[in-house]
């Protein structure tokens, strides 16, 4: 497993985002290395976990628990098969395009180490919203994304540190639960009754899933 490109993103202006300055950080690119990793800080008020990547809406994206988003280049070529155009590493708005990785597949809590460098834990996954539809420019691409089910995985540090393309990407602890971030995906998505099975991962989950899934399991039980 290693990592194919680091991507990075400056505020640009739109006409499809909801913001009401109309600007993104989506359009990510890949830049040369190294870029510094770090913690950000609290959703709301921090940002990206990569030095120089913007995240312009921090009411629903970045802080330490979206510190960092993967997605596999693997799924990546799927998409160009499936849209008939070519996709870009970095064009669902990543900042690690990996390759040899199950993004989807790894477990809420699974630590990879990114050559000598970071320590990130996997936290939950991408929910596809109205900016990433407008980004991509594909009608119904919400509803396409949410069906294909391989969301890539958003990461929290655990230790900073610095990375490049071409670093190797190692599981270095894969929690013994079978939640993955598939998984997550279809409980929040389309299968609200996979929520309990969230709790399996509650010491790593993102703490928005796992109060939603705590307030499922209140309402209805296990």
């Amino acid at each position: 497993m290693k990592l194919l490109s680091v991507n990075l993103a400056r505020p640009k202006t739109v006409g499809y985002t909801a913001q009401p300055e109309g600007l993104t950080g989506i359009d990510k690119r890949p830049v040369d290395g190294p870029v510094r990793v770090a913690a950000p800080g609290p959703k709301g008020t921090g940002g990206s976990g990569l030095a120089g990547d913007a995240v312009c809406h921090r009411r629903h994206h970045g802080g330490d628990d979206q510190a960092v988003y993967a997605f596999a280049r693997e799924d990546l070529d799927g998409w160009e098969r499936d849209l008939g155009r070519p996709l870009a590493n970095g064009a669902f708005g990543e900042n690690l395009t990996t390759a040899g990785a199950d993004v989807s597949g790894a477990r809420i809590g699974e630590r990879w180490r990114i050559g000598s460098g970071p320590l990130l834990e996997v936290t939950s996954g991408r929910v596809p919203c109205g900016t990433f539809q407008g980004h991509m420019a594909e009608k119904g691409w919400v509803k396409r994304f949410t069906e294909k089910g391989a969301p890539g995985a958003y990461l929290r540090v655990i230790e900073p540190g610095e990375i490049r393309a071409g670093d190797a990407i190692e599981i270095v602890h894969r929690p013994e639960h079978d939640v993955t971030v598939a998984l997550w995906f279809r409980a929040v998505t389309t299968r609200r009754d996979l929520l309990p099975r969230l709790l399996a991962a509650a010491g790593a989950l993102h703490p928005e899933s796992l109060a939603t899934a705590r307030r499922h399991v209140e309402r209805n039980g296990a």
